[in-house]
């Protein structure tokens, strides 16, 4: 693992809300907006950005936790800007903390942290489960 970056350093992802992202499940669409698991897989992806540029290539990151306070709808057609910040790296454990927004309206906050494994530990991990 390496790790060029500074506590504090941030990252960007323009998002477009589509209808793939609103909120439904097997019952149908409960509203026409941006779904909070949506959303967080987005605030997962901006914080990842940090992970691709530190995992060597025989590792691989891997999330430990993911929190969303999902504050205001987005809704359909809406550019959602994330930004990511470091907020610390302990050992192989990488913490981000994020922010989404339509404009200067906050629609959600929240930390992830994802850690950098072998890919050969994350393969014998995978295969010793049931």
């Amino acid at each position: 693992m390496i790790n060029p970056f500074q506590i504090n350093d941030k990252k960007i992802v323009v998002k477009l809300v589509e209808q793939s992202d609103t909120a439904k499940f097997e019952a149908g669409e409960v509203h026409p907006v941006y779904a909070t698991f949506a959303l967080g897989r987005d605030a997962e992806w901006v914080c990842r950005l940090f992970v691709l540029e530190m995992k060597e290539t025989d590792e691989e990151g891997i999330g430990t936790f993911l929190n969303v306070q999902h504050i205001s709808p987005a809704l359909l057609n809406s550019t959602v800007i994330f930004e990511s910040t470091l907020k610390s790296v302990e050992g192989n454990l990488i913490v981000c903390s994020f922010e989404a927004k339509v404009g200067e309206r906050l629609i959600a906050k929240g930390e992830t942290g994802q850690k950098i494994l072998k890919k050969e530990k994350l393969e014998n991990i995978f295969t010793s489960i049931e």
